[in-house]
Formats: structure tokens, sequence, C-alpha cells
């Protein structure tokens, strides 16, 4: 079918683009108006200091469940919150078939049974780099690396052109857990031809790459065997990667590791179900913690963050009933600061270091590494995919902005940097922004 019969190939975000989460992307193709749409991805972020009282932000679904008859699909990129948390609150408004991989499926399927409508998701699995249809769109899923397993790119093949939209990603040659990106698809899209590279933004402004996770596992096993007492590791719950090695680290050091936190006996249980940390022990619950000796204890605790209802929290303010810490112990946080959240960690660190805990973290060890593709990843994707659009997302409007300019520099004919309710014409024809659709944020609570 010729690109004119075809009509023309938009792209809408509804959430991501002039904001760090809250995903929310959609593909139209068809006449103007009388589109079939794809959505890719559908998150939430969390509510902080500016907004007391609200746990969970999503972004407003409004223009396309007005147009739900003709939404053909939702394909999620990988499980992180800020791209599948809002399924649970929004499908039922949205009523399409939901297509991810296995281990996103666990994840999806863990939060929809809190639900009354799980049985009602029609949840289709899709292998990795698996090649499917979803209404008139022909779609691939292309292996990248980031801070969870199962991380994919989606190639979108339409008879107007292809987009290869990233999700979250970086190149990471040894990410410990799962497969390293697929360069060599990449290179074949390259060849065949990319219309559009819509791309994530985190990171635009950090020089070089974002290191590999098996790097921190020499750091982490040092920290370890310098501690005398309780070694604690705040992390994201869902860094399986990260679980992997800090298990390393502590058996290097002869301790056993607990799990503080329901999130993380969630990701865990789902990781190993899907053939994950299949050289790892078994996690100890955090009810054993109290009968290990100090010096053989390793506890991983959710809270990097200072949520006050997790683990890490509570242990700092002598609440949690199984886990304790005090003089002489070590905490690491092995995890980056997420902007806004300044406050209520420094208030996390301030309580441990009144317990006489030692407090580690970014600006003192490596403790970390990003997910997200610093500069001479996204210069490498620029070479390998070759678009004659780059479409930044995934970052603040000065984050996009920058990726624009970077996408120039790396030789790609044309670069949108736009926010959330910019209807952007792909093709035919030259890309531009056609119009507005109206775009909010909905509050829910957490519960």
């Amino acid at each position: 079918m010729s690109p004119d019969k075809t009509g023309e190939l938009v792209f809408l975000a509804l959430g991501g683009a002039g904001e760090i989460g809250m995903n929310l992307n959609l593909y139209g193709l068809g006449p103007a108006g009388k589109e079939t749409w794809v959505m890719v991805d559908l998150g939430i972020t969390f509510g902080g200091v500016q907004v007391p009282g609200v746990d969970v932000i999503l972004p407003d679904p409004g223009f396309i469940v007005e147009h739900r008859d003709r939404l053909a699909g939702l394909v999620l990129t990988h499980a992180h919150e800020d791209h599948l948390g809002a399924v649970p609150y929004l499908w039922q408004r949205l009523q399409c078939p939901v297509y991810a991989t296995p281990f996103t499926i666990s994840i999806l399927k863990r939060k929809l049974a809190e639900t009354d409508f799980a049985d009602q998701v029609e949840i289709i699995e899709v292998p990795l780099g698996g090649r499917f249809t979803v209404g008139p769109f022909d779609m691939e899923l292309i292996t990248l690396t980031h801070s969870i397993p199962e991380p994919n790119a989606i190639a979108i093949r339409t008879p107007v052109g292809t987009v290869l939209h990233t999700g979250d990603w970086k190149f990471d040659p040894d990410p410990v857990v799962g497969d390293a990106a697929d360069v060599e698809a990449l290179k074949r899209l390259g060849d065949e031809g990319v219309l559009a590279l819509v791309c994530d933004s985190t990171n635009v402004f950090t020089p070089g790459v974002s290191g590999s996770e098996a790097e921190l596992l020499k750091s982490l096993s040092e920290l370890i065997a310098d501690a005398e007492g309780r070694v604690a590791v705040a992390c994201f719950a869902s860094n399986v990667a990260r679980l992997e090695t800090i298990a390393k680290a502590a058996r290097t050091n002869g301790r056993d590791v607990v799990l503080a936190g329901r999130s993380l006996v969630r990701i865990n249980d789902a990781a190993r179900e899907n053939g994950y940390l299949a050289d790892v022990p078994a996690f100890l619950d955090e009810e054993d913690a109290g009968h290990l000796p100090e010096d053989k204890a390793v506890i991983v605790c959710t809270g990097s963050q200072g949520e006050p209802r997790a683990a890490l929290s509570r242990i700092a303010n002598d609440d949690h009933p199984n886990v304790t810490l005090g003089e002489g112990d070590l905490v690491i946080f092995s995890s980056r600061i997420i902007p806004g959240n300044e406050a209520s960690i420094g208030r996390l660190h301030n309580q441990l270091v009144r317990r006489g805990i030692r407090v580690v973290n970014t600006t003192d060890h490596f403790v970390h590494v990003s997910g997200h593709p610093a500069r001479d990843e996204l210069t490498r994707m620029y070479q390998l995919s070759r678009p004659k659009l780059a479409v930044p997302v995934h970052g603040e409007l000065r984050h996009l902005r920058e990726h624009a300019r970077l996408a120039l520099e790396c030789q790609v004919p044309m670069a949108i940097a736009a926010e959330n309710g910019a209807m952007i014409r792909l093709g035919p024809g030259k890309p531009q922004i056609t119009g507005t659709v109206p775009v909010g944020r909905l509050a829910a609570d957490g519960n």
C-alpha cells in the first residue's frame, strides 16, 4: 500500500515529553482524524512534597479514550512503574489488548491481581526479539540494556516509514542479567531505513558512557569487606542486576543476603520464575535478619528515595519489626537521587547518621551506574540507526532541546523537541507539528 493511500503517520505523547516519568506514547496511522492508534507504555509518576497526600500521578488519557474504538493495542517496552504503572488505573477506560515480554507480564499480572478486573485484560506474550502485528503496525522488539530485565526498543514498520522507539536503554556490554544490546539488529534497521528515532533523553547532559553494571562488583565488595557490623544496601527494587551484584559481593565476604521490603520480594519472585537469578542462592526473609551475626548480614532495603513507609526509613526510625541498625553499621545508597527527592533523602541520611550509622552514596563512592544513555551512547545510537528525524522524549524540556542539538550534530537532518500534547506528523512529507491536543494529570491513591 502506497503512503498516499495509507494516510499520515503521527506521533503524540500524552506523558513523558517535557517531564521524566508518566510515559504515554501514541502512534497513529491513517487519514487525519481517522487514524488507527497503538499505545507504547502507560506509566505513572509518584507524588512528592509538591503534591501532599497524593501517592500516584497518572497521565490524562482523555484524548485516546475518546478514540478507543480505534486503539489497536498497548505495547509495553519494560516493567518500570513509569512505563506500566498506570495500567491498573486506566485500562478499564481503554479496553485494549496488552503486549509485553515474559518478565514484564509477570510484573503486570502481580499489579493487576490487586484489581477486580484482572481476568478481563487480554495479555499477549511476545518473545524477546519477537515480531508481531498490532492493527496496521508491524512491530519488532529489539533487545537493549537498562536497569531491569527485558528492556525493548520497538521497530514500528508502516507503509509511511519505520519508527524506532527506544524506551529506556543504554549500551551495557556486561549487564549481569540478560543479554547485551542487539547492535546487529540496530545496524540492520539503519540499513533498511529509519524515518524517525524516538529516544530517551534522561542523561543527555552526561558526557561519555553511563558505565556497566558489572563494574560495580569490585567497589561494593570492597565496601562490604571493610564493614565490621551489618551492611544495608538501598536500591531500586526493580534492579534485578543490582540484586545479583549485591549477592555476589556479599557471598565474596561470607555474608547472607536478606530482602527487606515487599516490592523487593515481588521482583525477586518474578525474576526467578523467568529464569533470572538462577545462580544466586535464595535470599533470606527479613524475619531471619535478627538471627544472623552482625558481620554475616547484608540487608537489601527499599526506600532509597527517602519514602517514609519504605523499609529503610522504618529502620532509621527504629520502627521496623524485624531489622535494626545501629552504631558502627553501614548503609550504602546504591541509587541515584530522583529530582524532587533531595529533601526526603537528606532527612533519611541525617537520621541514620544520628544513630551512629555510616552512610555511603554516589558522591563519595562508586556504588551506582545509571540505566540511561549518556552522550556517547546516544551518538552511537544515531550512528547505528541513521534516522531522518530525531524526536527526543523521556526528559524535561531542557533535556529534549539539548538532545535535539546533539542529534543535529550527529548529522540527523531534522529534530523536533516537543512537549506532551504536540501532534507530530512524521510523514509523508516534511515532518512537522500539526496541532496540539489537551493533556493533563490525574491523581490516584496508591492503595
